[in-house]
């Protein structure tokens, strides 16, 4: 927690929604300041549901949704319609992630909402995007892994193919859609005016393959999976210890020697199938194997130790019990903790974002099912009689 002024305070966010993408876009928003007002169906956010929830609160859900106010509200009624327009007369920011055409069969995509708050950044993230063949399809981090390329080129060369570790469209697209709102916000500040911010997951995925569409593009064929190596730079990988394996980024001349003389073969370095990168990124397969004949016969502890001491970039490759007690990560604040009514102690992750006059500050809970329904709504502006109506009619709860 700070006393100083947070980046985006005064700010206001209408987060209309679910699983992993646009809660993770709003809830960097709400880290930085932002009122975050989470619009969510009767039964919730599905994620409430998750491993570990108990009623309608789960681990994930927090994950994602710290430092938001929650407002249950039925956008199937023409009450619960008409109380979101209301509400998005007055708001900066609105981020969506149904399927394309959603929100403008509600009555509320951006044209609808963009007519009575011209001011409005709306963000809309879905699975391929609002336009092309594919717009209505479905998305899933998965499936778009795989359409974006990211599964053809992950695992090991001749294995079955693998999605990445962590649901990386689903993260990329979050943060593209985040660039794109600081930057509408800008342009706000210098025009007056908000305008459509429109990002997906198959986009995000084929954003991110920066090195694999420069190899395509390239004409030198068509991106393979190459394990953990790198595919423009060598010895870029994973090496097997005697008791693990580590990480070793010796990706240029310089480090390179430096490596062989610690390895104890000098003599590489001046070999002509690693004269130089371009050489060494040919022939990766035969030296990854020469190096791992090295460091295979010791501990990691020992390479480690050796490599740090000559400046050579490494690691070690943690599970995440490592992780979590790594005196850096710690130091870093990238544990934290929060008391939740029905969850208890929780231990979640801290933000990434260091900033020194407004940091961002991820220690708030997520809020309880419809938690701020009737704050909300009162600072809009309704009544308690018409709170009362509206609970009557099932427009929210």
């Amino acid at each position: 927690m700070t006393d100083r002024p947070s980046a985006l305070a005064g700010i206001r966010v209408l987060d209309v929604t679910q699983f992993m993408a646009g809660p993770f876009c709003s809830v960097i928003l709400a880290d930085l300041g932002a009122d975050v007002i989470k619009i969510e169906p009767p039964a919730g956010d599905s994620t409430r549901q998750m491993v570990g929830a108990v009623g309608t609160e789960s681990p994930a859900f927090n994950a994602v949704n710290r430092g938001k106010r929650s407002l249950v509200l039925n956008l199937k009624s023409v009450d619960g319609r008409r109380v979101f327009t209301h509400m998005a007369r007055s708001t900066d920011i609105l981020i969506e992630n149904y399927r394309p055409g959603v929100m403008r069969a509600f009555g509320l995509d951006y044209p609808a909402l963009a007519a009575v708050n011209p001011r409005l950044i709306y963000a809309s993230i879905s699975g391929y995007g609002q336009t092309g063949p594919d717009r209505g399809k479905g998305g899933f981090d998965l499936i778009a892994q795989g359409v974006a390329g990211i599964m053809s080129i992950t695992g090991e060369p001749g294995g079955a193919p693998v999605k990445a570790g962590i649901p990386v469209t689903d993260l990329g697209a979050a943060l593209f859609a985040l660039a794109g709102v600081l930057a509408a916000l800008h342009h706000r500040h210098q025009t007056g005016r908000g305008q459509h911010v429109d990002t997906s997951l198959v986009e995000a995925g084929v954003a991110l393959s920066v090195w694999e569409a420069t190899e395509y593009f390239s004409g030198t064929g068509v991106p393979q999976p190459r394990g953990s190596a790198h595919r423009m730079n060598a010895p870029y990988q994973a090496f097997r210890c005697a008791d693990g394996y580590i990480t070793i980024g010796a990706n240029t001349d310089r480090l390179f020697g430096r490596l062989c003389t610690v390895l104890g073969h000098g003599e590489w370095a001046d070999a002509a199938e690693f004269f130089d990168n371009g050489s060494r990124v040919k022939n990766h397969t035969k030296l990854a194997a020469l190096i791992e004949g090295v460091i295979s016969v010791g501990p990691r502890s020992h390479w480690l130790e050796q490599l740090d001491a000559n400046d050579i970039p490494c690691g070690p490759i943690n599970d995440y019990a490592q992780v979590f007690v790594d005196p850096q990560i710690v130091a870093r604040d990238m544990i934290r903790e929060t008391d939740h009514p029905v969850l208890g102690r929780l231990r979640t992750l801290g933000s990434p974002l260091k900033l020194s006059d407004s940091p961002p500050d991820a220690t708030r809970r997520a809020p309880l099912l419809g938690e701020h329904t009737d704050e909300v709504l009162a600072e809009f502006g309704f009544s308690e009689a018409e709170i009362a109506a509206l609970r009557e009619s099932g427009s929210v709860s």
